[in-house]
C-alpha cells in the first residue's frame, strides 16, 4: 500500500491589505486577476477578521491564541511561545519564513529602552531556513522594497543592491519548495506589500529614478505587485508539480492605510487600518489546494487569526500537545466539503501597547457574529446596515436583546480566563 504523500502548506500574510482592494470582493480601483482567479477556484471567504495592527495579528496567527494570554509589547513577541514553525517542525516538516520579520527590538533607542533586544529572534521561531527583512533593531532595518536589506541562516545578505524586496522574498520561497519538493513543507510568508512607504514597484513608470522616492500614488501599483508575486507563487508550484499537494492560504493582517480611498462596488471606502471596525478588521482570505478541495466556493463562516494553527494541525493529522492552549477552530471542513462546524462568534482583545507610536490606542474587547458586533463597555453595533459602527443601538429589539445576550457571555467567558 502506497503511503499517502503529506500535503505542503504555504500561508501567504499580505501587509495592510483590506478586502476592499481585491477584484473578487467587489473592489474596482486594482487589477487582481491572480488573486480573483485563487478565488474562483478555491474557497473565498467573506467573514474572515484579524486585528486592527499587524503585531497583533501576527502574535495570534503565530500561535493560534488571543492577544491577552501572550501579548507583551508591539514588535515583540514572546519568546517562550511555540509558533507554528514549531508545531509544523515537530510534525516532521521542513519549515521556512521569508519576508517581514518586526518581532524582536521594535523600539528605537530613545524609547521605552526596557523592550530592547527582547522578543523573539527568527532562528527561535521554528524555522529550518528564513530569508528576512527587519529582523534586528528597528534602526537597523533600512528598506524593505528597493535595495533591501535582508538577513538569512548565514547573517546579512549582500547581493540585494539594485533588486526588489518582494521579488527575492517570492524566489526564496520557490527555491525553498523545489529544493524540498520530495519531503512535506510549511512556508509561512508575511509579505513586505503593501505596507507603506509607498514606494514605486518594478512595474512602475518611475521605478529606475523615483524606486527610493514614496508617494501615496503607488499603492495601486504596490496591490497589483502583490497579485502578480502570488501568481509567480501559484505557477511556481504548477511548474514542481505540487499544485494538487499544497494548500496555499493568503489573508490580511489588517485593514487598508488610512491614506487609502479605494472604489469598493460604486462606493468610496477609505482603508482602517488601525481601526476595530470592518475597515480595520475584516479581511481578505482565500484558499486555494488544488484538486484536493471541494469546499464551498465562497464561504460566509467566521474565521480569525486563532483559527489556522489548528487548521494546519488537521491538515497535517496530528493534534498539538495537550498542554498547549489554542483558541481556534479548523475550517478545513469547509476547504474539503465535510460538514462544518462553524463558529457561532469571534471574540477580539487589542491594546498595542506598550510600544512606540502607538500612545493612542488603549485596550478593546469585542464578540462578534456575521451581524452583531458589542463591545465590553456595552455598546452594540449591527454590522449589516452600520459596517463603519456610527450608530450604536440605542434601543434594543428582540433581535437585539438576544445578540447583546449571546455575545455578553462570551466577554464574560473570555473575562474569567484573563
Amino acid at each position: 500500500m502506497v503511503e499517502q504523500r503529506k500535503q505542503n502548506i504555504i500561508l501567504i500574510l499580505a501587509d495592510d491589505l483590506g478586502f476592499e482592494c481585491l477584484g473578487c470582493y467587489g473592489g474596482k480601483s486594482y487589477n487582481t486577476p491572480n488573486l480573483d482567479a485563487m478565488a474562483a477556484s478555491g474557497t473565498q471567504f467573506t467573514h474572515a477578521y484579524a486585528l486592527p495592527l499587524c503585531t497583533p495579528t501576527r502574535a495570534q496567527i503565530m500561535t493560534g491564541k488571543y492577544n491577552f494570554r501572550n501579548w507583551k509589547a508591539f514588535g515583540i513577541l514572546d519568546p517562550n511561545e511555540k509558533t507554528f514553525g514549531h508545531y509544523m517542525q515537530h510534525a516532521g516538516y521542513k519549515t521556512c519564513i521569508t519576508g517581514k520579520w518586526q518581532l524582536w527590538s521594535y523600539n528605537p533607542p530613545s524609547f521605552e529602552p526596557e523592550w530592547r533586544g527582547k522578543g523573539m529572534l527568527p532562528e527561535n521561531a521554528g524555522f529550518d531556513e528564513f530569508f528576512l527583512w527587519h529582523a534586528g533593531h528597528t534602526e537597523d532595518k533600512g528598506s524593505r522594497y528597493a535595495d533591501p536589506l535582508i538577513f538569512d541562516n548565514n547573517g546579512l545578505r549582500r547581493d540585494t543592491k539594485g533588486k526588489y524586496g518582494p521579488d527575492l522574498y517570492a524566489e526564496y520561497l520557490l527555491d525553498f519548495a523545489k529544493r524540498y519538493q520530495n519531503q512535506p513543507f510549511f512556508i509561512y510568508y508575511p509579505m513586505a506589500l503593501t505596507h507603506g512607504p509607498f514606494m514605486p514597484t518594478p512595474d512602475s513608470p518611475g521605478w529606475i529614478e523615483n524606486r527610493r522616492k514614496g508617494n501615496v500614488g503607488n499603492f495601486k501599483c504596490m496591490v497589483e505587485y502583490a497579485d502578480k508575486i502570488v501568481g509567480r507563487i501559484m505557477n511556481g508550484l504548477d511548474d514542481l508539480g505540487l499544485h494538487d499537494d499544497t494548500l496555499v492560504m493568503f489573508i490580511g493582517d489588517n485593514g487598508s492605510p488610512t491614506e487609502v480611498v479605494s472604489m469598493l462596488g460604486n462606493q468610496p471606502f477609505r482603508g482602517g487600518k488601525g481601526k476595530s471596525t470592518d475597515a480595520g478588521t475584516r479581511v481578505p482570505l482565500i484558499a486555494s489546494w488544488g484538486d484536493s478541495e471541494t469546499g464551498t466556493n465562497v464561504c460566509d463562516d467566521l474565521v480569525d487569526c486563532s483559527d489556522f494553527l489548528p487548521t494546519m494541525m488537521e491538515v497535517v493529522g496530528t493534534s498539538l500537545p495537550s498542554q498547549a492552549i489554542c483558541d481556534g477552530r479548523s475550517f478545513l471542513p469547509q476547504l474539503v466539503g465535510k460538514r462544518p462546524n462553524p463558529r457561532k462568534w469571534i471574540y477580539a482583545w487589542h491594546n498595542p501597547l506598550p510600544g512606540w507610536s502607538k500612545e493612542g490606542y488603549h485596550l478593546q474587547e469585542w464578540a462578534q457574529d456575521q451581524t452583531w458586533k458589542l463591545y465590553s463597555d456595552g455598546q452594540l453595533y449591527n454590522l449589516v446596515i452600520d459596517a463603519l459602527e456610527e450608530y450604536p443601538i440605542e434601543e434594543d429589539t428582540e433581535e437585539s436583546k438576544i445578540a447583546r445576550k449571546n455575545l455578553q457571555s462570551v466577554l464574560s467567558h473570555m473575562k474569567q480566563q484573563q
